[in-house]
């Protein structure tokens, strides 16, 4: 059973994208292109965060609030050639912003639950192969146990 569901976009804040030789363009809010042909595999291209300073970035966190006691599940909506070209890591972080665990996603989705301890989170996207694909969103939902 799903509880409350999140769409989380590509935004076009430059700093949290790898931009080395990077062409990137934004077709829709639902749809950003990106190619590099000389990207590494393990490479993050780009990454969204729960918690920021706005003093320093003038944005405000693209991520969910999350519960440390909830379970969610998480999705990858892109299209990239070859198709497991692409994976999320999924970074927590205590109160002092220190990492308290991680989790890899590899087949596009995932159920995950955060550390009790879990403060803030980032999600990662990184290239596994991939140079150019089609990123629509992020789609994270909450699980809710029982029934």
């Amino acid at each position: 059973m799903a509880g409350e569901a999140w769409k989380v976009y590509w935004n076009e804040y430059a700093k949290d994208t790898y931009l080395y030789g990077s062409e990137v363009y934004f077709h829709a809010k639902d749809d950003v292109e990106f190619r590099n042909e000389l990207i590494q595999p393990g490479a993050v291209v780009k990454r969204w965060f729960s918690k920021v300073n706005y003093q320093e970035t003038r944005i405000e966190p693209t991520l969910p609030m999350i519960d440390g006691e909830g379970s969610y599940h998480i999705s990858l909506d892109a299209a990239a050639e070859p198709e497991d070209g692409l994976l999320l890591k999924i970074i927590f972080y205590d109160r002092y912003d220190m990492e308290a665990g991680s989790q890899i996603v590899r087949d596009r989705e995932a159920d995950f639950r955060c550390p009790m301890k879990t403060f803030s989170y980032e999600v990662q996207l990184i290239n596994a192969g991939a140079a150019q694909f089609h990123f629509h969103s992020i789609m994270i939902t909450e699980v809710i146990d029982g029934e």
